[in-house]
């Protein structure tokens, strides 16, 4: 079965065909190109992100010794510990997210959003089309986990590109210069987050106009106990890569969202005209959206111990790749309508937050902030087209345009 390039144009411009082959041809296939076997339906996919013989095992990247700050962020993140270690830092940040962050940060969202798109409006206003990643997508999150992580506002800056460098990684072949950029980055948010720690243990909180109200989310991290051991806290390097793992999830899955959505509900007017006639559907739309164009096409696994999927070997050790964008387009979940975009689609049982002991604590923010950002669309701008040709990042694992400019007929 011939399996797809990466790195191929076409590919990028539109995968959804070449996975389309390889789930007619079998759930999992052997993908040489990037050295692991691929999981193509949504049950497959689905069984490897619940499978507890398959877990986040972390190799330190090499070379290690070039890579010590990106290494110390991951073997120490929520997302690379399987087991007790896993168990025990996920309670804690569970606890620490319960204690209403998301509920703080609602009307804060939904004023940051509505502020983005009344400057992308108001260039359009000029005559000027503007690009929606640049002004919308890319900064709301950022100044959001800013926000939720309580960043005073004179150093969030840099937030948006170190998390572009670190997930630039993840890509199959990032590239020495990749390497140099994670690392550098990896360094310095690690120094930010160490200086914002000893800030919370000093009893410095971060200014109420940084962070909405309320403590932020390191001051609980820092405060937070294990219920079951009530002595266990997290350690500083934990709290460290927790804090990354969230900007960096947290940035690039509403960035891709934001920028694949609209893409996709200006290019489906019918469905763009559904949510105007009817702003209800809002909350459907954003699950369809993830579904629709996933924003994180390849999530892998490691075997811990010897096992199987649909029937294919997976030895202790090795690895197996979910591709979630093909398994969000599967008919036999979907429907013979899989590859239509519907807002209204309900049940939506996609993979795009994952599924198992790894589901996504940030889904609710993230949730809220493409939310709030269509709604601000829909309000302000209701007859957005997108202006030209769109860029598209030259980026398989992360599916996202790098520029999406819109411009509109009639401008409110």
């Amino acid at each position: 079965m011939h399996v797809f390039d990466p790195a191929d144009p076409g590919f990028l411009a539109d995968p959804y065909p070449a996975y389309a082959a390889l789930r007619a041809a079998g759930p999992v296939h052997d993908h040489p190109g990037l050295g692991v076997p691929v999981a193509v339906t949504h049950a497959a996919c689905s069984a490897v992100l619940r499978d507890r013989g398959l877990g986040r095992i972390w190799s330190d990247a090499v070379p290690a010794a070039e890579l010590a700050a990106f290494n110390l962020l991951h073997r120490n993140s929520l997302l690379e510990r399987e087991g007790e270690p896993h168990t025990r830092l996920r309670r804690l940040v569970a606890s620490a997210f319960a204690r209403g962050h998301t509920e703080r940060l609602a009307p804060l969202v939904r004023a940051r959003a509505g502020a983005l798109v009344d400057d992308l409006v108001a260039r359009i206003r000029d005559g000027v089309p503007a690009d929606l990643v640049e002004l919308v997508a890319a900064p709301l999150p950022v100044a959001v986990i800013a926000d939720l992580l309580g960043v005073p506002e004179d150093r969030r800056a840099p937030l948006r590109d170190w998390s572009d460098a670190i997930v630039r990684m993840y890509e199959p072949d990032p590239g020495d210069d990749g390497r140099r950029a994670a690392e550098r980055a990896s360094a310095d948010f690690t120094a930010l987050l160490r200086e914002l720690v000893d800030e919370r243990r000093s009893g410095r909180a971060a200014p109420a106009g940084d962070t909405g109200t309320g403590p932020d989310l390191i001051t609980d991290l820092l405060a937070v106990r294990d219920a079951g051991s009530p002595s266990v806290r997290l350690d500083e390097d934990e709290l460290v890569g927790t804090a990354v793992l969230l900007l960096m999830a947290g940035h690039e899955a509403t960035v891709n969202v934001v920028g694949n959505g609209v893409h996709a509900l200006l290019r489906h007017p019918d469905q763009w005209q559904r949510l105007l006639d009817d702003p209800g559907l809002v909350g459907t739309a954003v699950e369809e959206l993830i579904r629709f164009d996933a924003p994180l096409q390849l999530f892998e696994r490691t075997a811990v111990v010897d096992t199987t999927v649909a029937g294919h070997p997976v030895p202790a050790g090795t690895r197996i790749a979910t591709l979630l964008g093909a398994a969000g387009r599967d008919p036999s979940v979907f429907g013979d309508d899989a590859d239509r975009l519907d807002v209204g689609r309900s049940p939506n049982p996609h993979l795009g937050f994952g599924a198992g002991v790894h589901y996504c604590l940030g889904a609710p923010l993230a949730r809220l902030e493409i939310a709030e950002v269509l709604r601000a669309l829909l309000e302000r701008l209701p007859d957005a087209v997108v202006d030209g040709a769109p860029a598209r990042r030259s980026r398989f694992v992360m599916r996202g345009w790098a520029e999406l400019r819109l411009t509109a007929h009639t401008v409110r």
